[in-house]
Parts: structure tokens; C-alpha cells; sequence
């Protein structure tokens, strides 16, 4: 195995030979075998060991088990203790999550914080097989298929290519010592089910299934890239704007295409969403209707699809308020910059110019509400912020982000878009107060 995998590091991962490198390491078999793989090569490797404290003595047992390995092979060792149960209980998350969490948040700063390159982690073919099947027994796209992948940002695999047998075998052969994880033997946990219980009669069937699982993969993995590859063509015409809080889908160009769901699914899986039918649907609801997962927003508004992030789309009460005017103010959307003028310059969306001696201060920054009107400037009437939103055919998150400047109740613009007639500057002004917006 030893040459097998030299030859598939130098053919797949040739950059860990010039890397500095981080081993997750349980204690556990895979792990064991994965740094001693490593150590053979003479590849920069240090080790990192989460204790958990889930299994009492037993955890610690497998601490000191990877400290004193990390002594036998002359290799650095950092060991972390973590109190995963009350982690879960403070973030509603089930202990493996918590786990997860943990682990990969400590890896990361391990790896930032003392310049590793790349975390190898020692996952392998039956996990790569357990992992497709759970994804299928919950139901998924063609995403959830594809396997475990080799390389995730900083994360690599090195052992996805070798089976649980392959590795086992290695470490009798040379004589390893691993820990045992009791918690691995019970079915409770639908990951071990599948490993004691189904993986091993579908082996029993064909002796081929995880060459044969491989191949599978592999036509997946190109079958996913060529979709991929057809929503980035896609993705050109249907999507009309981004922007910092929004992302606007065009239903037009959505309805052209052959089975809108699919696509829509491949649009928006990334967010969250599981009612595929509500979203279908969508494209024809009127316009204002909207439909929710936990961390996002999908409006229809007249000939589009709004995607917006929750944080975005709340409705804030909070008001700013302005007690002098010789200062510039950080906001939510940007610097506000107030000063002097001696005469009045140019027409821009960001920038008015107003009578000093009509404010009033405090000046309040806030959100719109029902009910707010002014007086757009160069009209003589009044008008209601709802009616003018609506001939701006703003949409509706448009007008959940938009903020008002205010003069006690008054209007004095409506940010970046409309001043209000009865603050403007004029010639005759003694005082001009120039206020602008800056990104």
C-alpha cells in the first residue's frame, strides 16, 4: 500500500510534498495509518488530536494514545480538550455536529495561526460509500452523489482511494497500533448501521462494489460538471442583478426553459430551500408573494425573483440620531459626510444641498414606515413615500432598505434617491449645508 499511495500523492497531491501539513488524528485506525503513510514519505507533518470528552477515560485514553505515537515518530502533537456536550446544548446542535464544528474550527485556526498549508483528514472508500448512502436515504440532487471530495479548500483526502480492507491490512502487516471507538459498534447512529448492518451484504452480493462504487462516482462527478457547466451558461441571462443584499432572477427567461424546476433547483440548492413546487409556482403567483427557508428569502416581484439573505430582508426600527453636523457618520449604508458649501454644484442621487436654517436637531436617520410623505423636490405637493416607491417601481426589498434623513417628523431626503422641496438650498441661502453619501 505503501507504494500505491506514493505514487498516488506524487500523481494527485504532488504539492503536500513542499507543503507544511496538518494530520487530523483520532487515534483510530484510518488516522494511524494515514500519519505513518506520511511519515514514510518524510512529507512536514504535525498532528492534531481532538478530546472530545464524550467517552470518559476512554477519551483521554486515546489522548494519551496520539501523544506518545507523536513521541515514538518525533512528529509536533497539538491536543485540544473541548465540552462538546454543553456546546450542543448552547447551539441546539446534535453532539456529532457539535463534534464537526468543533473540530474543523480548531483546524482552521491551527492552520492560520501557525502557517499550516493543508489539514489531511483520513477518510476512505467505504466512508466515501457510507456518505453516498445516507445522502440517498434522505433524499438529495445529484451534488449529494458525487462523494466526498479530495480536495475542499485547504482539506485533502489522500486515502479516498483505498478501501477499509486496504488499510487494515497495512497496519497488521506492519505491526500498527490503533485505538478502538467504542461508540463506532453501535447501530444507533445511521452511519454505523450502514457499516455493520448493509454495507456488508452488499459486499456479500458483489465482492466489486466499491471498484464498481468508484466508477459510479466518476461518471457522476463528470455528469455534475456538465450541469455546472450548463447553469453558468444559464446564469448569464437569467440573472439581471446582484448586489450586496439581493440577487434578481428573471421569470421570463426561466419559463423558456425546459423543466423550470430543475432548473430553479440547480439556481437556488445552495440556499436552503425545499419546497421545489412552491418555487415553480412562484413564477406565476402575484406579485409580493414570497417563500422562506431558514436563511433566505424568494420574492416574485412583477417580472422577477428576488433572492435575499433573512438579515437583509428584516425590518429594522432602530433610528440614528444627529446631534451636530460638523462630523461625518457611519451607517448601515455607508458614510454620511456633512459640510459647508458656498455655492450649490451639480444634481447627484447621493448628494443635497439644504438650508441649515431649517433643520432642526437632533437629525434622525431611520427606516420608512406606512404613513411617511414629502415634498419631492422640484414638485409642489406632497407625496406618499408608498405611492412614490411605487412609480420608482422599486421593489420590495428596495423599500425595506431604503433609510430617511429627518428633521424632527420632517423628511429631508429620502437617501440616494429624492430630496425633499421644503430643506433645499437655494442662491439666496446664507447657510448651505452640503450633505453627501459615501460608499
Amino acid at each position: 500500500m505503501l507504494d500505491k499511495f506514493k505514487k498516488h500523492i506524487n500523481s494527485h497531491f504532488s504539492f503536500l510534498n513542499k507543503s507544511k501539513i496538518l494530520i487530523a488524528i483520532s487515534g483510530g485506525l484510518d488516522s494511524v495509518v494515514l500519519t505513518h503513510l506520511c511519515h514514510q514519505l518524510n512529507l512536514n507533518i504535525a498532528l492534531a488530536h481532538c478530546n472530545f470528552n464524550l467517552r470518559g477515560k476512554e477519551s483521554d485514553a486515546d489522548e494519551n494514545f496520539v501523544f506518545q505515537l507523536a513521541e515514538d515518530l518525533n512528529i509536533e502533537v497539538f491536543i485540544e480538550d473541548f465540552d462538546t456536550e454543553n456546546y450542543a446544548k448552547e447551539n441546539k446542535l446534535s453532539i456529532q455536529m457539535s463534534a464537526r464544528e468543533l473540530r474543523y474550527f480548531w483546524f482552521d485556526d491551527l492552520a492560520e495561526q501557525l502557517q499550516f498549508d493543508y489539514i489531511l483528514t483520513a477518510h476512505h472508500a467505504d466512508d466515501n460509500l457510507e456518505t453516498f448512502l445516507i445522502n440517498l436515504s434522505r433524499g438529495t440532487g445529484i451534488e449529494g452523489l458525487t462523494g466526498i471530495p479530495e480536495i475542499n479548500n485547504n482539506i485533502v483526502r489522500p486515502l479516498l482511494p483505498f478501501s477499509r480492507d486496504e488499510i487494515e491490512t497495512y497496519a497488521k502487516d506492519n505491526q500498527l497500533k490503533w485505538r478502538e471507538d467504542s461508540s463506532n459498534t453501535s447501530t444507533k447512529y445511521l452511519r454505523n448501521k450502514l457499516r455493520h448492518d448493509v454495507i456488508p451484504v452488499l459486499k456479500e452480493i458483489n465482492p466489486q462494489l466499491l471498484q464498481n462504487f468508484g466508477k459510479t462516482l466518476g461518471f457522476l462527478q463528470d455528469s455534475n460538471e456538465v450541469l455546472e457547466d450548463r447553469i453558468d451558461d444559464i446564469s448569464n441571462t437569467i440573472i439581471t442583478k446582484v448586489s450586496e443584499i439581493e440577487v434578481q432572477y428573471s421569470i421570463s427567461e426561466i419559463q423558456k426553459l425546459n423543466n423550470s424546476k430543475a432548473y430553479l433547483y440547480q439556481l437556488l440548492k445552495d440556499y436552503g430551500f425545499s419546497e421545489w413546487n412552491d418555487i415553480v409556482d412562484l413564477l406565476n403567483a402575484q406579485s409580493g408573494k414570497q417563500i422562506f427557508s431558514e436563511t433566505h428569502r424568494l420574492i416574485k416581484d412583477r417580472d422577477v425573483l428576488i433572492l435575499t439573505e433573512l438579515c437583509h430582508s428584516e425590518r429594522s426600527e432602530e433610528s440614528i440620531l444627529i446631534n451636530n453636523l460638523d462630523n461625518s457618520i457611519k451607517t448601515p449604508f455607508g458614510i454620511l459626510f456633512f459640510d459647508e458649501a458656498d455655492a450649490l454644484f451639480g444634481k447627484r442621487t447621493n448628494l443635497i444641498y439644504v438650508d441649515i436654517e431649517k433643520l432642526k436637531l437632533p437629525l434622525t436617520l431611520r427606516k420608512w414606515k406606512e404613513g411617511d410623505y414629502f415634498y419631492p423636490l422640484g414638485m409642489t405637493g406632497k407625496k406618499k413615500l408608498s405611492k412614490y416607491f411605487k412609480d420608482e417601481k422599486m421593489s420590495l426589498v428596495d423599500k425595506e432598505n431604503t433609510w430617511l434623513l429627518c428633521s424632527k417628523n420632517e423628511i429631508i431626503w429620502v437617501i440616494n434617491r429624492r430630496a425633499d422641496e421644503r430643506f433645499k438650498a437655494i442662491k439666496e441661502t446664507k447657510q448651505i449645508l452640503k450633505i453627501e453619501l459615501r460608499n
